[in-house]
């Protein structure tokens, strides 16, 4: 190897681990990634050590299953779709203990109903801060999850689409949909206040 450990790419950081068995490679993309994967956890459980902890099996799973990246996409992308789904089974591992607010389907349906009728992604923006957190704990993990993309690490459509594996429209909608339960949520927080 003639360039420094972390002047490699990527894909030459794969290929290093893979072929060589070189754990300076995997640990330069752990370097490269944790931060980022932790910091995902931790909007998941609300807990240092709890996200600690799925970060360490996160990547686990990441150097367990690095021999079947395609590279069709970016480590990144790939990475966060075993992150996402980590997170996901995880929260529905512990839904019966979710410090969400509890309100009713009908009642969420209605707002949606009116967020549907004006610009939910403006709406979604304009929340006031101190609302937010109460919002996202209270959305369904598929929903929290697909706004922090979008919203949080500026993913794209296409990045969207790899990682819930769909296609593009089924990623707008599921998007459309989330900003709406979201917008609905923040409006009946807002009433009950």
């Amino acid at each position: 190897m003639t360039k420094a450990i972390n002047n490699l790419t990527d894909k030459e950081l794969i290929r290093e681990t893979i072929e060589n068995a070189d754990q300076r490679a995997f640990g330069e993309l752990y370097d490269r990634y944790s931060h980022r994967v932790y910091n995902k956890c931790i909007s998941f459980t609300n807990s240092k050590s709890e996200a600690e902890d799925l970060t360490h099996d996160i990547f686990l799973k990441v150097f367990l299953k690095l021999s079947t990246f395609k590279q069709n996409s970016s480590f990144y992308t790939w990475l966060y779709s075993i992150t996402y789904h980590t997170c996901i089974d995880y929260t529905r591992g512990k839904s019966s203990n979710r410090q969400g607010i509890v309100l009713s389907v009908e009642e969420i349906e209605e707002q949606r109903v009116k967020a549907f009728h004006s610009n939910s992604e403006d709406d979604l923006l304009q929340m006031k801060v101190e609302y937010l957190k109460k919002v996202l704990e209270t959305l369904e993990p598929d929903d929290k999850m697909i706004l922090l993309m979008k919203y949080q690490d500026d993913m794209s459509i296409s990045e969207i689409q790899e990682v819930f594996d769909i296609g593009e429209s089924a990623a707008k909608m599921r998007l459309l949909r989330a900003r709406e339960r979201a917008v609905a949520i923040y409006n009946i927080l807002l009433k009950n206040n």
